[in-house]
């Protein structure tokens, strides 16, 4: 990762200060403040933060137990939702140390990040399939489950000299530690090394986004260097360069590969693949092709089932037409990133509880 000038100090005081944790949860409970543990939180709230921050400025504080369930959309995998007061924690750590972290970060990765996202991603990745003639796509696998947890800390003690906030990551990481990945091997490993180091950060949690982000910023700025790549792009673990030749992304291939490794990660073989840009390619759940932006296959099926449940749902008076509506404006706005006018047309049009979309499927907002 590039290093700010000097490792940041004097971070915990702004992490436990009461002010922090009111915000944070606020934060937390946005979306939220009907269910059950955000109700019973928020009915003692200034007795629960303060026990919180006296937890925190103690050194005594202890995460909960995740709650752990199965999502099958957009592909299958296992997330862990944290209890409410430690996503109050969540949100109070990483409104103190993403700021001046993320400043150091390169402008073209774009998850996680307030002010960028999906869809300028998109639209940089379409740019840039229009002025370069390769592409290299990249995708690690197993990301999340397969973070090492040693070298992320010893990353985080090169930024953050601060004995408090690192106490704090390490509570956390340690707290969502799996082994839900495939065993690697890498150089310099014993037979039990791979069993013996911590890995994994739960799918779910704030930090785990951030932390996840930070972990290849390192990356980035070395792709973003390498001579004759012109474009380096990447949304958390697909990755995106791009360069007028393809002799540059052949070196730029060998370079991620090796970068990996010192981290203990791997590429996914069959997502790993250099293409002409003319030939189409594909970024963020859309597909770009001679400057049109479609709609992937698998994104498609997503919605209309999504669509089909909402209207299931209706019909058994377990979703009011309101909230219906709601996922459907949803959807028509992610959707209008592409140039998808007539599928939102078919799509919406054909569902009762879609009809007030009509205003909204007469353009694109390409």
């Amino acid at each position: 990762m590039a290093k700010p000038q000097t490792p940041l100090r004097q971070l915990y005081p702004s992490v436990t200060a009461f002010s922090n944790l009111l915000a944070a949860f606020r934060k937390a409970s946005k979306g939220k403040r009907y269910k059950p543990e955000v109700l019973v939180f928020g009915a003692k709230l200034e007795e629960e933060l303060f026990r919180l921050q006296w937890e925190l400025e103690s050194f005594t504080y202890a995460p909960g137990a995740y709650r752990q369930f199965l999502v099958h959309e957009p592909k299958r995998r296992l997330v862990s939702a944290a209890p409410f007061r430690d996503r109050v924690v969540h949100h109070a750590l990483i409104a103190v140390i993403a700021p001046p972290l993320e400043r150091h970060f390169i402008p073209t990765s774009y998850a996680n990040r307030q002010g960028y996202g999906t869809h300028r991603a998109l639209r940089r990745f379409r740019r840039a399939c229009r002025e370069h003639r390769w592409i290299l796509q990249a995708d690690i696998r197993q990301y999340f489950p397969s973070i090492d947890h040693r070298l992320l800390l010893a990353q985080l003690a090169g930024v953050i000299a601060c004995g408090g906030t690192l106490w704090l990551l390490e509570r956390i990481l340690a707290n969502g530690a799996c082994q839900g990945a495939a065993i690697d091997a890498f150089p310099g490993d014993n037979l039990l090394t791979p069993l013996e180091r911590p890995r994994g950060l739960p799918i779910g949690n704030l930090t785990s986004q951030f932390l996840a982000n930070l972990h290849l910023d390192g990356l980035d700025h070395r792709l973003k260097a390498l001579p004759g790549v012109r474009v380096s792009l990447r949304y958390v673990d697909d990755l995106a360069l791009f360069a007028d030749r393809p002799e540059p992304l052949h070196q730029a291939l060998d370079v991620l590969r090796d970068e990996l490794s010192t981290l203990r990660l791997r590429l996914h073989p069959s997502k790993t693949r250099l293409l002409l840009t003319a030939r189409g390619a594909s970024f963020v759940g859309f597909h770009v092709i001679g400057g049109r932006i479609r709609l992937r296959n698998h994104s498609l099926l997503r919605i209309r089932k999504g669509l089909r449940r909402c209207q299931k749902a209706i019909l058994q008076r377990r979703c009011s037409v309101a909230m219906a509506r709601s996922s459907a404006l949803s959807w028509n706005a992610h959707l209008a990133h592409g140039h998808t006018l007539r599928l939102r047309q078919r799509l919406f049009r054909s569902h009762r509880f879609c009809a007030d979309l009509s205003p909204l499927l007469a353009y694109d907002q390409q």
